[in-house]
């Protein structure tokens, strides 16, 4: 049995990672602030086992329960692999640092960043007598690599992701049972978060006008194509220990 932890379910890129990961021999452990029934009820037409834990990753003092909670359901014996998928995220707020309310920015750094940092320190201490496959993998952006006006908060997060996976890595090639961590960008996606993107005022984010653009010329990647990609390089890749990289420099049979 593969065991996958998976965080941000309700919809987008993490539901469609979910989904296309459930399978008889996978026991999937989903996180989100809302239930997402529509898993549930595929996990069960396709034999697959699928736990729900409804929880707010802002919520970053219960991170570490949570994780007992989950792992007490896991058979350590019995497991073949377990893989944690940090992929749930905000990216509000979407303006100049010095217009965003604390409570906004404060919810941004702990979702994106925070909640990923905990989440890896828990599954590292629970997985330490476990000897078989053990990954971890956490979903950037490209937006962690280059400055954008009005993402301070989100792009300082990625960025904050992608360190933070090189430095666990260094951490756990000095393990005799190591965790292999990676930081994967999956492109440009069309999720909800896009949507608020589109919304914004452009004063509040002046690259505004090119994702309108490519929702209008249809070169977003749909949640299904991004998480079959994604999906394919959590279980076929074999890639360094806390490294960084796009999707964009593989190349997928259609």
């Amino acid at each position: 049995m593969k065991y996958f932890i998976i965080t941000g379910t309700s919809k987008g890129l993490g539901e469609a990672i979910a989904e296309q990961l459930i399978h008889p021999n996978h026991h999937l452990f989903c996180i989100s602030r809302t239930i997402n029934t529509k898993l549930i009820t595929k996990a069960k037409t396709m034999d697959g086992k699928l736990n729900y834990f409804e929880f707010d990753l802002n919520n970053v003092q219960q991170i570490g329960e949570l994780m007992k909670e989950i792992f007490h359901q896991i058979d350590l014996n019995e497991a073949e692999a377990i893989y944690l998928i940090n992929n749930a995220g905000i990216v509000t707020p979407i303006k100049p640092i010095d217009k965003a309310d604390h409570e906004e920015v404060i919810a941004n750094i702990q979702v994106n960043l925070i909640a990923p940092m905990l989440l890896t320190s828990s599954f590292i201490q629970l997985t330490e007598s476990f000897s078989q496959e053990k990954r971890i993998y956490n979903i950037s952006s490209g937006a962690g690599k280059k400055p954008y006006y009005g993402w301070s908060a989100y792009s300082s997060a990625k960025a904050g992701i992608d360190m933070f996976t090189q430095c666990v890595g260094i951490e756990q090639e000095e393990r005799h049972s190591t965790v292999k961590i990676i930081s994967v960008a999956p492109g440009v996606v069309e999720t909800n978060m896009q949507e608020a993107i589109r919304s914004t005022d452009i004063e509040d984010f002046i690259y505004k006008e090119r994702f309108v653009q490519m929702k209008e010329q249809g070169t977003l990647q749909t949640p299904e194509a991004a998480a079959k990609k994604l999906v394919h390089i959590f279980l076929h890749e074999e890639l360094q220990n806390g490294q960084v990289i796009d999707i964009r420099d593989f190349s997928f049979e259609n």
